[in-house]
């Protein structure tokens, strides 16, 4: 089984905020491949299906973002996943302009809270990452204050876009593997 988490923040004040671009890349594919969000466990919202002639467990973390490693801890765990061949966690990155993606086999944190809290709670730096941009901070703009916030109403169109391409990206990845994802969607 492969688990693919998107990273957010539960509940209906963070829906549509950068920080949740997670949340709407695993919508996405849940809407795409009929395969339903209706299972809390392990601190999670999950659903199981097959993409890409590959079981799956599609999650959200609901322990907010800063914790996001315990919810991987316990899943990776239970369903007795190697993190390193079996995860793919798809989150929102500054760095990135929105609409662009960058995908990633390891590597560090990057100043990104839940991805450093599932590195530190998994042990391992090492399992695919879909990056998808959400923009820099404006420099009047305090950090928190900007991944908390919506997309402007002409980002829109182009917030869309890349996450339906991101979902390719990870059927991509379940088909191709990463390398090939890397060098079709980087």
């Amino acid at each position: 089984m492969i688990i693919i988490a998107g990273l957010g923040n539960p509940g209906d004040k963070y829906a549509g905020t950068r920080h949740n671009t997670g949340f709407s890349v695993i919508y996405n594919i849940s809407d795409r491949y009929n395969i339903p969000l209706n299972k809390a466990e392990h601190k999670s919202l999950t659903g199981r299906g097959i993409l890409e002639g590959e079981k799956v467990l599609l999650a959200m973390p609901q322990t907010y973002m800063n914790l996001s490693g315990d919810a991987l801890r316990l899943l990776t765990d239970y369903y007795e996943v190697d993190p390193e061949t079996e995860l793919i966690v798809i989150y929102d990155d500054i760095s990135l302009p929105v609409g662009r993606l960058r995908i990633r086999k390891k590597g560090s944190a990057g100043g990104h809270n839940g991805i450093k809290d599932i590195i530190a709670k998994l042990g391992t730096d090492t399992f695919a990452r879909v990056k998808v941009g959400v923009g820099e901070k404006p420099e009047y703009m305090d950090l928190a204050d900007h991944v908390l916030s919506r997309f402007p109403k002409d980002e829109l169109p182009l917030v869309r876009e890349s996450v339906e391409r991101a979902a390719d990206a990870v059927c991509s990845i379940l088909r191709n593997g990463a390398d090939k994802a890397m060098n079709d969607y980087n």
